[in-house]
């Protein structure tokens, strides 16, 4: 099991995947609300490594994390770069367009929702390539 988490000033996404990387929990949270969250996640999922971006609030996040918590698991930081990007083009194909959403054209989809659980979900599938290479 490994926790994704893509912190950010106001939210955060947060996503728990196993080995055979099915999603097994994925949220947008407040980031006041972030600290009990992942206490909760770390104490019913018994994760083995959280995985976090290491651009934008990351380093204060981390001190954050290891001043709040008792990380019994590793931090490992991991590149978040243009995970946004991928993230919303993601979210498209866990949620197809229905009804008039199909005529616009992809590049031009804004989803109707925050994606940063998804960006959590795309953080753990970069340190599974990491892990293999």
């Amino acid at each position: 099991m490994i926790l994704g988490f893509d912190p950010g000033r106001d939210k955060c996404g947060l996503a728990i995947l196993n080995n055979d990387k099915q999603i097994l929990y994925n949220e947008v949270i407040t980031s006041e609300d972030a600290i009990t969250v992942i206490t909760k996640l770390i104490n019913k999922y018994k994760p083995l490594k959280l995985v976090m971006g290491n651009q934008t609030t990351s380093e204060q996040w981390k001190k954050h994390l290891k001043d709040n918590l008792n990380l019994s698991i590793d931090l490992v930081l991991v590149d978040e770069k243009n995970s946004t990007v991928e993230a919303r083009k993601r979210y498209w194909e866990i949620y197809p367009p229905q009804g008039l959403t199909r005529l616009i054209p992809e590049g031009l989809r804004i989803p109707p929702r925050p994606v940063d659980d998804i960006v959590a979900i795309i953080l753990i599938e970069r340190y599974f390539l990491l892990k293999v290479a």
